[in-house]
C-alpha cells in the first residue's frame, strides 16, 4: 500500500526537518481534491483531479492509492468518467493515509 523505500527517498532528499511540513503540504493538497470528490464529484474534471492525485501520491509512496488514480484518469480520458470507481479510489486513499500517519515516523526513525 505505501512504498516505504520511496518515502525514505524524499525523507534523505528533504531531510527532517522539512519532511514534515512536506507531508502536511502534500495532505492539505491531497484533502482539498478528495473532499470535492466526496461531494460534489465533477466529471468534467475528473481527469484532472485524478491525475494531480495520482502524481501527489507517487511522490510520498501511496502505491496503491496512485494505481487506482491512474486506472481512472485513463477511464475519465476515455470518456467513461461514470464507470471510474471514486468509492474504492476514496476507501484506499484513507486506508492509505492512516497506514502513513501511523508508520511514517517509526519507519523513518535513524
Amino acid at each position: 500500500m505505501i512504498q516505504w523505500a520511496r518515502v525514505s527517498e524524499l525523507y534523505e532528499e528533504i531531510g527532517a526537518d522539512d519532511f514534515d511540513e512536506v507531508v502536511e503540504l502534500f495532505l492539505e493538497e491531497v484533502e482539498e481534491v478528495i473532499g470535492r470528490l466526496r461531494t460534489a464529484p465533477d466529471h468534467t474534471r475528473l481527469e484532472e483531479d485524478l491525475h494531480f492525485l495520482k502524481g501527489s501520491a507517487l511522490n510520498l509512496g501511496f502505491e496503491e492509492f496512485s494505481k487506482l488514480c491512474q486506472n481512472g484518469e485513463t477511464l475519465s480520458a476515455d470518456n467513461r468518467a461514470g464507470d471510474v470507481p471514486l468509492g474504492a479510489i476514496l476507501e484506499c486513499y484513507d486506508q492509505s493515509k492512516a497506514r502513513f500517519s501511523a508508520e511514517y515516523s517509526t519507519r523513518l526513525a535513524t
